[in-house]
């Protein structure tokens, strides 16, 4: 055992600590963590599945995580600017925070409290970008790199318009909406090619301004899925 063990410390050290890549690897666990654990004290106390967990509030005045989040980002910044902590610090605490506020996003998208209705899978969709986003940091790998850009003028344009094509793509994916395969399609161009050839959702962009009436049900019949959201079973104590 201790020879496997060695060889992914070896691993761990060359690929991730040597190449810089450590505080991302904290900022996506500290995130997904803090997400995991988030999530799971909301649906318990929505379902008052443990007696002594509940809302934190001040007066009559609920207090959503999304304020501790924003507070931690907050932190996460005054750190790197004025005490300029080890690196690693500084993005645990701002992977704590993202995940913090990233949970309600729906809430300050819409600026209501829509956590548990159907507009908030938008917070979903949102944790799941960051995921793709940091994750693919982890592995040094970014939407836009000049290094593959060939030498001269010759290879500027070349890179432009490479660029330029799989940007396209990605943003027909959007006003499509798909927005997880779009981003992961601006990291693997071919997701977002073949996506943006398939059927829009019903309520996107694209369906809205571009479908008649006989595609516009044929989406619907696609996705007819998606319009179900499933929430833990509340008793009408929780409600209030």
């Amino acid at each position: 055992m201790l020879i496997p063990l060695a060889g992914i410390d070896a691993t761990f050290d060359s690929e991730i600590v040597d190449k810089g890549e450590l505080p991302a690897l904290l900022l996506l666990v500290s995130f997904g963590a803090t997400f995991g654990i988030t999530r799971f004290i909301t649906h318990s106390i929505r379902a008052e599945r443990f007696s002594w967990l509940g809302n934190i509030e001040a007066g009559d005045t609920h207090i959503h995580h999304l304020v501790w989040g924003i507070c931690l980002l907050l932190v996460s910044g005054l750190l790197a600017v004025a005490v300029q902590p080890p690196l690693s610090v500084t993005a645990v605490v701002f992977g704590i925070g993202a995940a913090l506020t990233l949970d309600e996003f729906a809430l300050w998208l819409h600026l209501d409290d829509v956590y548990w209705s159907e507009q908030g899978r938008q917070s979903i969709d949102a944790v799941i970008v960051f995921a793709i986003v940091s994750g693919f940091m982890v592995l040094g790998v970014y939407p836009i790199s000049f290094d593959d850009s060939g030498p001269g003028l010759a290879g500027a344009i070349g890179l432009a318009i490479s660029l330029a094509t799989g940007w396209a793509f990605v943003i027909v994916c959007f006003l499509k909406g798909k927005l997880i395969l779009g981003v992961l399609g601006l990291y693997v161009p071919p997701i977002a090619m073949v996506t943006a050839f398939r059927l829009a959702r019903p309520h996107s962009w694209w369906a809205r301004k571009r479908y008649d009436a006989g595609k516009l049900e044929r989406s619907r019949e696609r996705f007819k899925g998606e319009d179900k959201i499933t929430k833990p079973d509340v008793t009408e104590a929780a409600l209030k």
